[in-house]
């Protein structure tokens, strides 16, 4: 083996890496093409303050264990893939954890419709399985109420504006306290079931 060969190949690593990385969420329109690696390896800070502005903030359906005492919360867009790849992976989780997914809408169409519909679901479960079940096999997602009342836009709005508070530009965005160290947690894109409950101190 060149040296060249070899250098091209260590270079090749961190270029596929980021690769790998940038194909785990969802960013804002008009970021910049690196902000899904960015975000992914480097998650916005958190703190006390910012994890008590999500929990007193933000609006959300619960899902999960409703006893457990370790609130995880999620901002999710309608439309990204990746959000529901997150979904499926947490239902694994639902006996041990309470999950609190909070929409957020920036893309055009019928996101912000779908994140009111999911909102305001009587069986937010039932809905955001089928919802995230039609939108992986590339049918869009569940078909959205008519009209969105201004309470749940207002809600919607407060969700993403919570974007630029904590100085995020993708989803889905985990959120929690580690339940074996109570240290504040997050981080930026999709997990599979087992680094999930790494993150959350389930595993």
């Amino acid at each position: 083996m060149t040296r060249r060969t070899m250098n091209l190949q260590l270079l090749a690593v961190p270029l596929l890496t980021a690769l790998a990385l940038s194909l785990t969420a969802c960013s804002k329109p008009g970021e910049p093409p690196t902000s899904h690696a960015a975000a992914a390896t480097a998650p916005a800070a958190v703190n006390t303050s910012s994890y008590d502005t999500v929990a007193n903030t933000g609006r959300g359906f619960t899902v999960g264990s409703m006893m457990s005492a370790q609130p995880v919360y999620v901002l999710f867009e309608p439309q990204c893939t990746h959000c529901a790849s997150l979904w499926k992976a947490s239902l694994a989780l639902h006996g041990k954890v309470k999950f609190i997914w909070m929409p957020v809408a920036f893309n055009q169409g019928k996101s912000l419709s779908q994140a009111a519909t999911l909102l305001s679901a009587a069986d937010p479960l039932a809905a955001m399985t089928e919802h995230e079940k039609l939108l992986l096999s590339g049918n869009g997602g569940i078909t959205a109420i008519g009209s969105v009342s201004p309470e749940l836009a207002k809600s919607i709005k407060t969700n993403t504006d919570l974007m630029t508070t904590l100085g995020i530009d993708s989803v889905p965005f985990i959120l929690a306290k580690n339940r074996r160290t109570g240290e504040i947690v997050s981080n930026n894109g999709a997990l599979d079931t087992a680094s999930l409950a790494k993150l959350l101190g389930v595993d």
